[in-house]
């Protein structure tokens, strides 16, 4: 028997919205702008350094509360899971909305997780980080410039028995990312052993890489330097370049393989699709050899870099990484066909960016 709720205010959502229920998905679904741009923290550790990235007339800001700090790219499994959840019910005509009604065993054994008390716990703390990173952007502004502001849950709610147990959670979703679903040109389907990768930067690559590279024969390529901010990571460059050679030694990204590429004095990452399609991914795939990647390097880095990377498996550091993020980011993306690359050279955060290929 569930506890009693306490009225409702006038001012919550969720008595002005039509419950969504939700169900058991399919394919996971990701949001495109989520996957394109820099939204989260790639670490488990606490951050509060705001995100502030600009390319071009698109700028986006996270910010933070030190409580909680920013939600992370761990968090984000809940809005992928939500994303999956909207798409699959308008699949079969059944109408959703922006207020979730679910069971915490559904969600976390939707995103890979195990169902014990700790991973309860673990994902009311998600939910608080969600609700209380604020994010301020101008992507989907339309005909006119407006810069809208809004946190990745509204409001959330937990319903236990008296016995302590919980028995189902509700939470409202923003109008911003419920309308990015809602339109299915801005939604892909990724592979299911996204869930399976442990480190933040591996993760939001491989988003990157699903966003611009897709099924495509030729795949897509960025400059390091690019990549790092679009990352909106605190880690030096020579760390975050250090962190991609060491995932193009491994090759975990499941669907796609990774090269790295050198020109001078630009390091140039080239990722394809293994299984060349026009349809969506549908099921995990075989791991993959080395690619020819050359052997690995330091790049000069000294050891607070490897600190800096092997804290991003850890949950919760005690520290916090306090580098200086960057508060202007240029943007650049390349398809490829046929080494040689060939790379534009890196363009001001001040002027508007040239007409680029877009992956489908």
């Amino acid at each position: 028997m569930s506890a009693p709720r306490s009225p409702q205010s006038p001012a919550s959502e969720r008595a002005r919205l039509a419950p969504f229920q939700a169900v058991n998905t399919g394919r996971p679904r990701d949001q495109q702008d989520l996957m394109e741009r820099p939204f989260f923290s790639l670490s488990k550790s606490r951050r509060v350094a705001p995100i502030l990235y600009k390319a071009s007339d698109v700028e986006v800001q996270v910010l933070g509360v030190p409580e909680h700090g920013l939600a992370t790219i761990w968090d984000a499994d809940v809005l992928i899971w939500a994303a999956s959840q909207i798409v699959e019910a308008e699949d079969h005509g059944l109408a959703t909305s922006r207020f979730f009604r679910f069971t915490p065993y559904g969600l976390l054994r939707a995103i890979g997780r195990a169902t014990g008390a700790t991973e309860y716990r673990l994902l009311k703390r998600a939910l608080m980080r969600l609700q209380s990173t604020v994010v301020a952007t101008t992507i989907r502004h339309g005909a006119h410039w407006r810069r809208q502001q809004f946190s990745w849950i509204n409001e959330w709610e937990e319903m236990t028995a008296r016995s302590g147990r919980i028995e189902g959670m509700e939470f409202v979703l923003p109008d911003w990312f419920y309308r990015g679903v809602v339109d299915r040109s801005l939604v892909l389907t990724i592979d299911p052993a996204y869930f399976r990768l442990t480190g933040g930067v591996e993760r939001w690559l491989y988003r990157l890489v699903r966003k611009h590279a897709g099924r495509q024969r030729a795949g897509w390529s960025f400059e390091i330097a690019h990549l790092h901010a679009k990352s909106g990571s605190l880690a030096r460059p020579s760390d975050f370049a250090l962190d991609l050679r060491r995932i193009v030694a491994r090759q975990p990204l499941p669907g796609y393989r990774l090269r790295l590429d050198r020109r001078g004095a630009r390091e140039i990452l080239h990722f394809v699709s293994a299984e060349v399609s026009t349809g969506p991914v549908n099921k995990s795939v075989n791991q993959f050899v080395r690619s020819g990647a050359p052997g690995l390097v330091t790049s000069g880095a000294d050891l607070s870099g490897y600190r800096t990377h092997d804290r991003q498996l850890t949950l919760w550091a005690d520290e916090e990484i306090d580098a200086p993020n960057l508060e202007s980011n240029t943007e650049s993306n390349l398809v490829v066909e046929d080494p040689p690359l060939k790379v534009a050279a890196p363009q001001s955060s001040l002027r508007p960016s040239a007409t680029r290929r877009r992956a489908p």
